[in-house]
């Protein structure tokens, strides 16, 4: 085990935590969140949805089964959401030194110090999360030997232009052309893609894609606030004005949201687990579905020829919106789950039934 260092975890109100490091030692400020998903470190740690954010795993044990290997395929690392870790600092309550996996290659907090990534364990995140669902997500830092820093709120910064690709990149071969814009993409959300007929081509955040030819349009995940996304809503709302199908998952549902007329509001800490029930509006079909997000579309605020998809069972919140008339839709939630439930999988398969039919005609 050798040598543990102390290090403090302090919040903006003023309350300090103390535990013990086993990752980069440095101090690290953004803000707290709480995931209470049971396994997938490695891919929440990898999520682009979590940039700037300190990262509370409430499941007590982490670590027990080490990191995979960085092993690409297709152009996309097997085991992971993105090619680097996007947290600010991860907040654990118990660490296992030893871990034991037929994939394992190093220990989690060798990965946390190979990408100077603060880790802090012996936290009593019982206390810390009931803290955060009563009043809300807070701004914290995590500290070493007394060397302070300034609290920071990810949210002042455009965070999408932080983890978008800087360039076009064509995946796969097939029939029908999808765009992604690329807001902070999940592999999974390309791997997906990929199953069907698809020329998958993924595009920065801020990319004119409507000088392009496509057969649908994909707006991805990503962090922070969609408004600082002005760029992108420009272009959607020009997508909006013809008939192509276009599907956008958490981020993208609020970018799809805001380009349509409605607003779009901060929730109180977020939803992200792997455990969501959320109702599929006009029906009495629920689904149980994998969550990352800190912003939402208002429902009352949806203009015409719009209607709510999906909503949340646990606090009415909206999950997702669908046009009337055009083959366009979007979930707040994430269908194509890694790790976490894949219930809602069918979306895709429904995504890509609209750009045949499209494409038909």
């Amino acid at each position: 085990m050798g040598t543990v260092n102390k290090c403090k975890l302090l919040l903006e109100d003023g309350s300090v935590f103390e535990g013990q490091s086993f990752g980069y030692e440095g101090s690290s400020a953004g803000e707290v969140v709480f995931n209470t998903a049971m396994t997938g470190y490695p891919e929440s740690l990898t999520d682009p949805s979590y940039k700037g954010q300190l990262l509370v795993l409430t499941y007590p044990l982490i670590g027990n089964y080490g990191v995979p290997a960085q092993s690409a395929e297709n152009g996309l690392e097997k085991f992971f959401e993105s090619n680097s870790v996007h947290i600010s600092g991860l907040i654990i309550s118990d660490y296992s030194f030893k871990y034991n996996h037929w994939n394992a290659t190093k220990s989690l907090g060798d990965w946390l110090k190979e990408n100077k990534v603060p880790g802090i364990f012996g936290i009593d995140t019982r206390e810390l999360t009931k803290r955060l669902r009563e009043k809300g997500v807070a701004l914290g830092k995590i500290i070493f030997n007394d060397n302070d820093i300034d609290f920071y709120d990810p949210n002042i910064d455009n965070l999408v232009a932080k983890v978008s690709c800087s360039e076009k990149t064509i995946y796969g071969n097939g029939k029908y052309k999808i765009i992604l814009v690329d807001c902070g993409v999940k592999n999974n959300i390309i791997r997906y893609l990929l199953t069907f007929d698809t020329t998958v081509i993924r595009v920065p955040w801020d990319y004119d894609f409507t000088k392009d030819e496509y057969d649908g349009l994909f707006l991805s995940n990503g962090p922070g606030d969609p408004q600082m996304c002005s760029v992108t809503i420009k272009n959607l709302r020009k997508a909006l004005e013809i008939d192509k199908p276009i599907f956008g998952i958490c981020l993208g549902n609020q970018l799809l949201g805001i380009a349509s007329g409605a607003n779009t509001y901060k929730l109180k800490y977020g939803h992200r687990s792997h455990n969501q029930p959320v109702l599929m509006s006009g029906t009495e079909r629920a689904f149980i579905t994998s969550q990352n997000h800190g912003y939402a579309i208002q429902d009352g605020t949806l203009t015409d020829g719009w209607e709510p998809y999906f909503i949340n069972l646990n606090d009415g919140s909206n999950e997702g919106i669908r046009h009337k008339s055009k083959p366009i839709f979007s979930a707040q939630f994430h269908p194509e789950a890694s790790g976490g439930p894949t219930d809602t999988e069918f979306l895709f398969e429904q995504f890509i039934d609209l750009v045949k039919k499209w494409k038909e005609k």
